[in-house]
């Protein structure tokens, strides 16, 4: 196995690019990081389900904006 599927890199090469990342951003730094990436990827998803909800339901989208 030379190749990972990860756009198509070898396993030096991520160790690599962890190592530039690790000297870059320090150790502590890249757990916030991760934590700020899970909160946007989980917002993004969320948002989607919401754009979806409203879409396939174009009646209970009336229903709200007759609420408010």
């Amino acid at each position: 196995m030379t190749h990972l599927l990860l756009f198509g890199l070898g396993m030096q090469e991520i160790l690599v690019i962890a190592v530039i990342v690790l000297l870059l951003f320090g150790g502590k730094k890249i757990p916030e990081l991760m934590n700020g990436l899970g909160k946007g990827v989980k917002s993004f998803k969320d948002g989607m389900k919401e754009a979806d909800v409203t879409s396939t339901d174009p009646d209970e989208a009336k229903q709200d904006d007759t609420k408010r």
